[in-house]
């Protein structure tokens, strides 16, 4: 039991010092991730090898080896959670990357859907002339509301000084 123990205790401090590299590895992370993961699942099967050795220990020592089992059982879960949280950042990462990509692409122009109205009014069968004409009658009418707002607060001005 004692050297497979050693063996497994020492891969998961090589996991360990793998998973600082991953931080700061760009490109290869994919490969560095997959060799990991393989390592982690090569211990999963260690561990459960070394849970039927330590039961076949003698009474006096089964105990111990028992915790030091549980104690690597864990380390290599805490090993698994660090690398799906790993693998769930650089997902995300990349989903943001595309999204960023996808808006710099897009362009955002009034100009362009300036143009889509006058197609569709134009495939709707209104022509060009009677198009300026509605925008000149909204450039005027938008005259007509503020010479009308500016009125009605001249009036109620008056009303409130004259009444009060």
């Amino acid at each position: 039991m004692e050297p497979l123990y050693q063996q497994t205790h020492k891969q998961v401090h090589e996991i360990q010092s793998h998973m600082g590299r991953l931080e700061t590895a760009d490109r290869q992370s994919v490969h560095l991730e997959n060799e990991l993961q393989a390592s982690i699942d090569q211990m999963f099967g260690r561990l459960e090898r070394l849970e039927v050795l330590s039961s076949k220990e003698p009474p006096n020592k089964r105990q111990s080896a028992k915790l030091r089992v549980d104690q690597l059982k864990y380390d290599v879960q805490h090993l698994q959670t660090a690398l799906r949280n790993f693998q769930h950042r650089r997902y995300a990462r990349e989903q943001q990357e595309r999204q960023r990509e996808e808006l710099l692409s897009r362009t955002f122009t009034t100009n362009g859907t300036q143009k889509k109205i006058l197609d569709i009014a134009n495939m709707l069968g209104l022509s060009n002339t009677v198009m300026r004409l509605i925008e000149k009658r909204a450039f005027q009418d938008k005259y007509f509301m503020i010479g009308g707002m500016l009125l009605t607060c001249a009036v109620m001005f008056l009303v409130v000084q004259y009444l009060t």
